[in-house]
């Protein structure tokens, strides 16, 4: 049995458990309070924990793989291995100081204190950096701290910089760029490879399909060339003959969907006809 461990709650909890369903990895027997749950393969089963724990999760064998942000996985230490970036819950770890402040730099913060709810990865950050400072490990609100005497300034996580920019606060420095990332330990690794690597497969195909399109067309011969040098496909497009009165080809090619709209109409411009548009759930290379 390999256990993987998943955020219980928050933001992130829709779009991961949305991941492994679009992967093939039906959650069953679950309920919103429920610790564990089983999935269609019985060979795997599901662990819902806070975010924060599932690294030292991982490391001491409580689950064989988990799936939480960079940024916890630095916090807690935790001897873990990264298999995957998800991709989800892309955020950034800033410094952050109030804009009435004059502070543009880190080395003016020497001596002053910092508030984070990542004491363990802003102390690394100034230590790296030769600062000596103060961190104020706080568990919330941390943008409002600069404010009621607490800290000078703060470190914390931004997605937009809005709730940064509603606090009068300006981000100096980036400290790190998190994500969700698939995680192991080096032990479930060496016991169980080949179910760990059918779960990376399955989640990377999910992730690999994202925001591409998959487009089909019939092409007179006489522009298969032309339509040829109009595909940005991930690769060269799988050209098929088509029964018919005059030379034709059935053209197949994966294009990125932002490219759509265009290509779309370049195709038809050079011959490209009874063109169509499907979504695609996985690729797998």
């Amino acid at each position: 049995m390999v256990r993987i461990a998943l955020p219980n709650k928050g933001r992130i909890y829709e779009p991961i458990m949305d991941l492994f369903e679009r992967a093939g990895l039906h959650v069953v027997d679950h309920s919103s309070r429920s610790l564990f749950a089983k999935t269609v393969d019985d060979d795997i089963s599901l662990l819902f924990a806070r975010a924060r724990d599932i690294p030292e999760y991982v490391e001491n064998g409580a689950a064989d793989l988990g799936i939480t942000g960079e940024d916890f996985i630095r916090e807690s230490g935790a001897s873990v291995e990264t298999l995957l970036d998800i991709g989800i819950g892309k955020a950034d770890l800033v410094l952050a100081v109030p804009d009435e402040s004059g502070i543009g730099r880190a080395e003016q913060l020497a001596g002053k204190k910092i508030a984070t709810e990542f004491p363990e990865v802003t102390g690394k950050f100034f230590e790296s950096k030769g600062i000596k400072v103060h961190v104020v490990e706080v568990s919330g609100a941390t943008e409002v701290t600069p404010h009621i005497g607490v800290a000078d300034a703060i470190v914390d996580l931004t997605s937009s910089g809005t709730t940064l920019s509603m606090n009068h606060l300006v981000v100096i420095e980036h400290v790190l760029r998190t994500s969700q990332r698939l995680i192991a330990s080096r032990e479930s690794l060496e016991r169980h490879p080949k179910k760990v690597s059918e779960i990376k497969l399955a989640l990377e195909s999910v992730i690999e399909a994202k925001g591409k399109r998959y487009l089909m067309m019939n092409v007179p011969a006489t522009s298969l060339e032309e339509v040829k040098k109009k595909l940005p496909g991930l690769s060269g497009p799988t050209v098929m003959k088509v029964e018919s009165n005059s030379p034709m080809c059935a053209v197949h090619a994966v294009v990125p969907e932002r490219e759509i709209y265009k290509v779309v109409n370049e195709l038809k411009s050079v011959g490209a006809r009874d063109i169509l548009i499907v979504p695609i759930e996985r690729i797998v290379r």
